[in-house]
């Protein structure tokens, strides 16, 4: 297994996708980690940017509270480079408060800012159910995407969470918890979901599983766009 104690010091293994976790200093990130490593991904955990340059594929995991992160984020610069890697098409996957952290601001910490790449607010869970939801979920796809590919009707998959976002129009699959709640929002090279697909048995795992294979064929088509654009 790959050491996550110095990623730079391992040399990328070029049979694999590179797959670049946000190390900005919260808990919580090493199952996303070992999650990827076991769907066939060089996963690196790290905060260096000429790495996360490198990747096929970055993701921002990770559990807590909306200001905590953020403001760990933004200090360590990794909120430019979640904006950068967006901007660039290359493949990006929030993972529970990842996804929060995409929106533009949560109930839980009024007056911070998230990151604004997606069009939604954080808001908290409906009255009448217990917080955080902890459990398994169905997932109720509305829209199909690289992201629910070959996961069957309504799997399920394991929450952690007390807030998620709302008037995101790019959410795709929703859970049933005292209403619908927004679980999974896709745009183009763009992934978020509430649950935890690291967490998630073997349906999670093929939901990393399609996260990589986009990122392999997003990093051969970059490659090409490289090799036609440099000089002869």
């Amino acid at each position: 297994m790959t050491s996550t104690s110095d990623p730079t010091e391992t040399p990328v293994d070029k049979a694999k996708p590179l797959i670049a976790i946000l190390d900005y200093g919260i808990g919580n990130l090493h199952s996303a980690l070992t999650g990827f490593q076991a769907v066939g991904a060089d996963a690196r955990l790290t905060s260096d940017p000429a790495l996360i340059a490198q990747a096929a594929g970055v993701v921002l995991p990770g559990v807590g509270a909306f200001a905590p992160c953020m403001a760990a984020l933004r200090s360590t610069g990794l909120d430019q480079v979640c904006h950068e890697t967006v901007d660039a098409g290359i493949p990006f996957f929030g993972i529970c408060i990842g996804m929060q952290l995409l929106q533009k601001s949560s109930e839980e910490a009024p007056g911070v800012a998230g990151l604004g790449i997606l069009d939604g607010e954080v808001r908290r869970l409906p009255t009448g159910v217990k917080h955080p939801q902890m459990q398994w979920n169905r997932l109720l796809v509305s829209i199909e995407t690289p992201m629910t590919t070959g996961l069957g009707e309504d799997p399920w998959m394991y929450f952690v969470h007390s807030f998620a976002a709302v008037g995101d129009v790019d959410c795709v699959a929703t859970c049933d918890y005292g209403g619908p709640v927004a679980a999974a929002s896709v745009r183009d090279n763009l992934w978020a979901a509430q649950f935890h697909p690291e967490k998630s048995g073997p349906t999670g795992l093929a939901v990393l599983r399609n996260f990589v294979g986009v990122a392999a064929a997003a990093g051969t088509d970059n490659d090409v766009d490289r090799r036609a654009g440099a000089p002869s």
